[in-house]
């Protein structure tokens, strides 16, 4: 069975309707609550090989007041430098994320993932 995981803030309206969205849908990810739980500096990394994405590419939350409290606005940072600041800060990450095996999208807007399912 292709491993499932379902990246949440249940804070989040689109975090939730994400989730909703995937179990209406037949999915029942692992849901990993990242900002409870934290997030390792390999999971990011993997986040970013599976999307494709460059970290300022959708990945990181430029409008949280963390980002410009850590001064980020302008750096040109590496994958590396990005998945340290991120398992210290997992409130940077975007959200939600599912990811389906080996391929992961941003639910942004929430039907988007079901590109993957």
């Amino acid at each position: 069975m292709t491993k499932q995981v379902y990246y949440h803030n249940p804070r989040c309206s689109k975090s939730r309707q994400g989730l909703q969205l995937l179990e209406e849908n037949g999915v029942t990810p692992t849901v990993k609550l990242y900002l409870k739980e934290g997030l390792s500096q390999s999971e990011f990394k993997k986040i970013v090989k599976m999307t494709g994405l460059a970290p300022l590419e959708g990945l990181i939350r430029t409008k949280e007041a963390t980002f410009k409290e850590l001064g980020l606005k302008g750096q040109e940072l590496s994958v590396a430098d990005w998945a340290k600041i991120l398992s210290e800060n997992p409130v940077l990450l975007e959200r939600p994320i599912f990811v389906n095996g080996d391929v992961a999208k941003i639910g942004r807007p929430p039907e988007d993932m079901l590109q993957i399912v």
